[in-house]
């Protein structure tokens, strides 16, 4: 694949939880404003490429290690980086091994190939700037609330000599927030390891298309207590034509998001997509979007309009 792409992913939350901070709240600037991680986002993704059974590197799993000398042993902790990578490809990294052998495996992991990846193990210290870069998801939704419950624990808390009842915890979510993630696709981020590693040709429309179906459908499949109220509402991929030497902003600052029949997707301040010079770069745009509960204004001419669920065009 040669294009570069821009877009935007959109997630709604209600009544849930898309991404805490360490208190449990949404995370907020120190103005106030919610946010989501890029790493929320992405993890959504992984999840989804895991899940279909595509190899991620940078993705928990465990292990109970019954050879542990100390209060570790038999108990289940997560795997380090090289005990992941032993997972995936059957060895560990070594003082003797290449990195040619390392790279080569790196970039068979469906998230690195995406996602770039920073290695650190044994001898071996490999930085890869991913091909897709994702910013932070500024909630665009104005009457956002954080909400606490209380939830009542089957169970006594045992640490307390003098719990005679069960334990309460809380659980905290936001009545409703829509996140905006601005992301852009830069196949060349890999063009200097062709001809390094064997069999390299680069970042692949395949695994573009991969990180699209992510983008349409990770937060939605992440169907956890706090998340079970997130889902992917809204996105918007601009491919640019092979030889096109433009270069377009996060675009998540010109959507804005509001209430009325519908939830409205607003694209008013999007102007660039008027603009001939940069319609002249572009090779197709395409909006995905949930038609049931929301509507995107106003119509671009250049746009082809998909359901975001049957993924069929909206006419």
């Amino acid at each position: 694949m040669r294009s570069r792409v821009y877009g935007v992913i959109g997630i709604s939350s209600v009544m849930a939880n898309w991404n805490a901070d360490f208190t449990g709240r949404p995370k907020s600037t120190s103005d106030g404003d919610i946010f989501g991680s890029d790493k929320a986002v992405k993890y959504s993704i992984r999840r989804y490429m895991n899940n279909i059974g595509k190899k991620v590197l940078f993705f928990k799993s465990y292990k109970i290690d019954e050879k542990a000398k100390d209060e570790k042993k038999g108990k289940m902790q997560p795997k380090d980086l090289n005990e992941r990578y032993a997972e995936l490809f059957g060895s560990v990294v070594g003082k003797k091994t290449s990195s040619k052998e390392v790279l080569k495996n790196l970039f068979s992991a469906e998230d690195v190939m995406n996602f770039g990846a920073t290695f650190a193990v044994a001898d071996q210290n490999v930085s890869l700037m991913g091909v897709v870069q994702i910013a932070q998801g500024f909630n665009k939704y104005e009457g956002t609330n954080t909400e606490v419950q209380d939830i009542l624990s089957p169970f006594r808390n045992s640490k307390k000599d003098n719990a005679g009842a069960s334990s309460l915890g809380k659980q905290i979510l936001s009545n409703e927030a829509h996140y905006y993630y601005s992301f852009s696709v830069n196949p060349k981020n890999y063009d200097d390891y062709i001809g390094m590693v064997d069999g390299f040709e680069g970042y692949t429309k395949e695994a573009y298309d991969i990180f699209k179906e992510g983008a349409l459908v990770g937060a939605t499949a992440l169907n956890t207590c706090s998340k079970a109220g997130c889902e992917n509402e809204f996105a918007l991929f601009i491919e640019l034509n092979e030889e096109s030497n433009a270069y377009l902003p996060n675009l998540d600052r010109y959507i804005d998001f509001y209430n009325g029949d519908k939830n409205v997707i607003d694209l008013s301040r999007l102007e660039l997509l008027k603009d001939e010079a940069i319609l002249k770069e572009i090779k197709n745009v395409e909006i995905y979007y949930n038609p049931y509960t929301s509507e995107v204004k106003p119509d671009i001419k250049i746009a082809k309009k998909f359901n975001i669920f049957s993924k069929n065009e909206i006419k």
